[in-house]
């Protein structure tokens, strides 16, 4: 756990997941898993349905099993292929459909109604995930940009904030009655969490913040930016994660097609 914290750099939600995962099968084993093999492995899974939560699962084992190796602590090196997950366009949200849900929050609403618009267009601005929207400072702001503490890892990353967004931060900030560094906090001034987040968001779209960097990934994709500029905007660290917005892209095109193209009149 120490070798995937320090030199893997892996996020704390994922150190959580993996040591949480590693003792799942230790229990399951009823011995260590540095005796385990892989049919053990495959026991283990085989009580598992969902894939994404045995995918979560396989990687932990196999990145312990690679560690072992690595440290001669077994001899042979073994890696168990992950399930095959059917490919699902991500949900987003259109841009009148997010600006609609805030254009009832005006200047001479409460702070707080304040500030749920400017983390809401915030998020739709800049595509962060929340973790890292959650954990922006006053002074990681300046002339239109927000430097990011990328959650995975200990890089960090720029990325523009549209005017509309920075208007409503601003609106936010003048009327918040406490002293804070973070930008997004609770009626007692603290960093709001992660399950406020997730109730403002339901409250004025019904969907989780995570829609929203979807949302602004799409809109991007749509509007002919280069994927490899989107990947750099997100923060992934390979091309192949951020190569599911093409999915969108190419329905998208398809749809234009259909409605547009004079063959689609004829039977």
């Amino acid at each position: 756990m120490e070798y995937l914290l320090i030199n893997k750099g892996v996020s704390k939600n994922t150190y959580d997941a993996y040591k949480r995962d590693l003792n799942q099968f230790e229990e399951f084993l009823k011995k260590s898993i540095i005796e385990a093999d892989s049919s053990d492995v495959i026991r283990f899974l085989s009580q598992i349905e969902n894939k994404r939560s045995l995918n979560r699962k396989l990687s932990a084992i196999n990145s312990f099993f690679e560690f072992a190796y690595k440290r001669d602590m077994i001899n042979e090196k073994f890696k168990i292929k992950q399930a095959k997950i059917p490919k699902s366009l991500p949900k987003y949200l259109q841009k009148d459909e997010i600006l609609n849900s805030v254009s009832a929050i005006n200047l001479e609403s409460s702070w707080f109604e304040l500030r749920d618009k400017a983390l809401i267009l915030f998020l739709y601005a800049t595509g962060l995930r929340i973790s890292e929207a959650l954990n922006v400072k006053l002074n990681d702001i300046e002339d239109g940009w927000v430097r990011v503490e990328m959650a995975k890892g200990e890089k960090q990353r720029l990325v523009p904030i549209a005017d509309v967004a920075l208007n409503a931060i601003k609106e936010y900030l003048h009327k918040r009655p406490c002293n804070s560094e973070y930008l997004f906090v609770n009626k007692n001034c603290e960093k709001l969490s992660r399950i406020s987040a997730f109730n403002i968001t339901k409250k004025y779209l019904n969907v989780s913040p995570h829609v929203l960097r979807h949302s602004f990934a799409t809109s991007l994709v749509l509007g002919g930016a280069d994927l490899r500029v989107v990947q750099e905007l997100l923060g992934h660290a390979s091309l192949n994660t951020t190569q599911i917005y093409t999915h969108i892209q190419k329905e998208n095109l398809k749809d234009t097609v259909l409605k547009y193209h004079p063959l689609e009149d004829l039977e």
